[in-house]
């Protein structure tokens, strides 16, 4: 049986629920809120750090709690009431150290609070007919959001530095949905793979699906490193 992520544990128990936090992609949207807040002029290294524990609760288990809970996509055995569960309690108690930060820092950060609630169950659940859910919603919500919001909670406000920051974001998220796309189908839809690949010279190789997947797969595995690479390299400048 294939895998339904490179990252994807053998079903069942406790590996379901590590299988489910998408460890790989989680640490790496987290680079995003990392370089947003030591992008600012001042780092509060507190504020910091409550800006992704909440992006960890909300994105890395809420999002990914109802994205399972949305069709079952990595194939866990996580009931769907546990499944609601940690989303609503992740979500929540993200939202309240966002509010946490907001009397602490500025008042700017409680709309911000209350559009990242939002986004979880549109993106994920697709409502709003699904108009949320494409390449571009993807990167806005899960790249640029994370990178703004990061940098306002330090900066109290969004400045050019800010922008420039979630465009990378944008982007680099972008490049993620191009590889990580095809790869999920294959993985998840995909039955059977036939065919092969005719050299210069007449010689053959058979196609199968590890072929297909492994150059993106790699692809993936380096962007994560390098942006959480990225993200240690600001903190250690800034510190």
């Amino acid at each position: 049986m294939t895998a339904p992520a490179f990252y994807a544990l053998r079903p069942g128990g406790w590996r379901d629920y590590v299988t489910l936090l998408h460890l790989p992609y989680t640490a790496w949207h987290l680079s995003y809120v990392v370089v947003g807040g030591c992008l600012a002029a001042t780092v509060d290294w507190g504020v910091l750090g409550l800006t992704v524990v909440a992006f960890a609760l909300a994105m890395g288990v809420g999002a990914h709690a109802l994205d399972e809970l949305n069709g079952r996509p990595l194939g866990t055995h996580i009931p769907a009431k546990v499944l609601v569960g940690l989303a609503a309690g992740s979500v929540g108690v993200a939202c309240a150290v966002g509010i946490a930060v907001a009397v602490e820092r500025t008042l700017w950060i409680v709309p911000l609070v209350a559009l990242g609630a939002a986004l979880v169950p549109v993106y994920n659940l697709e409502l709003l007919g699904g108009r949320a859910h494409t390449d571009l919603g993807f990167a806005l919500s899960w790249g640029a959001f994370p990178a703004i919001t990061a940098f306002v909670a330090q900066a109290g406000s969004l400045r050019a530095e800010g922008l420039l920051a979630a465009g990378w974001a944008t982007v680099l998220s972008l490049a993620q949905r191009r590889l990580s796309t095809p790869v999920r189908r294959l993985r998840r839809e995909v039955t059977s793979v036939e065919g092969g690949l005719v050299r210069s010279d007449g010689a053959r190789k058979p196609l199968d699906r590890e072929a297909l997947t492994a150059p993106a797969e790699a692809a993936l595995r380096l962007l994560a490193a390098a942006s959480a690479l990225l993200a240690a390299t600001l903190v250690t400048l800034r510190i």
